[in-house]
């Protein structure tokens, strides 16, 4: 059972071990890297080095290229679970760049607004996380994996095709603000699957009448997983 490895931390890839039966690798992403760089560079190092053969590798979760944090990959038989994995909570930590906004809600396009930010102070920032807090509809960013008529969104916003992104059903369970030093913010975040936190911090923006994009992201535990049980790619494959 998968339970059984949720308070084991990730080691390193033996020979020894039987990839196929299915395994659970719990991974730092690197900086830069996407989740599917990540599966495919894990999937070559098996099939190549370690003599499995064609084997299923999967990602519980994406990440964005700019984050980083706990990535959960499964291997063989143990892609049946990555569903229920991926279902779990998330927790993240980051930081947002408050007085400005990117197309892309984060450091991946610039800055095409800005706003004075003379009027907010720190208590105005942390009432504003209470609107957030709870069942609540979000705008996944136009710069995202989501498919749009059979399309990654993505792809259409670079090309500067207008995208309609539909609303969906999230919940924020936690949204705890850390530090404030504008026009910087750190914080936490316990969500439910689905959840865009870049979309979260563009709206946090609009609430105090401002802007916002991510400048920073981790992401902490999923479900029972934590990142503190993970190890950084190159510690993995070594």
């Amino acid at each position: 059972m998968i339970t059984m490895l949720k308070t084991t931390r990730t080691l390193p890839l033996s020979k020894l071990d039987n990839f196929q039966d299915g395994k659970v690798l719990l991974i730092d992403k690197p900086l830069t890297w996407t989740s599917f760089d990540v599966v495919n560079k894990v999937r070559i190092t098996l099939k190549n080095d370690y003599d499995t053969g064609k084997i299923k590798v999967g990602h519980a979760g994406t990440l964005d290229p700019l984050a980083s944090g706990l990535l959960i990959l499964c291997t063989g038989k143990f892609t049946k679970q990555i569903n229920s994995i991926q279902a779990d909570e998330k927790e993240y930590e980051g930081t947002m760049h408050l007085g400005a906004t990117t197309p892309s809600y984060d450091k991946e396009t610039d800055i095409d607004q800005e706003f004075n930010i003379d009027q907010i102070n720190d208590d105005r920032v942390n009432a504003a996380t209470a609107q957030f807090i709870g069942a609540i509809l979000q705008t996944p960013p136009s710069f995202s994996a989501r498919k749009v008529n059979g399309e990654r969104a993505y792809k259409k916003a670079r090309r500067n095709e207008k995208v309609i992104m539909p609303k969906t059903a999230i919940e924020i369970k936690v949204f705890e603000i850390l530090r404030i030093d504008l026009p910087e913010i750190s914080f936490r975040v316990v969500c439910s699957i689905g959840t865009y936190i870049r979309s979260l911090v563009h709206d946090f923006g609009k609430a105090l009448n401002s802007g916002a994009f991510l400048s920073s992201l981790i992401r902490t535990r999923i479900g029972n997983y934590h990142l503190k049980d993970a190890l950084s790619l190159s510690e993995l494959l070594k």
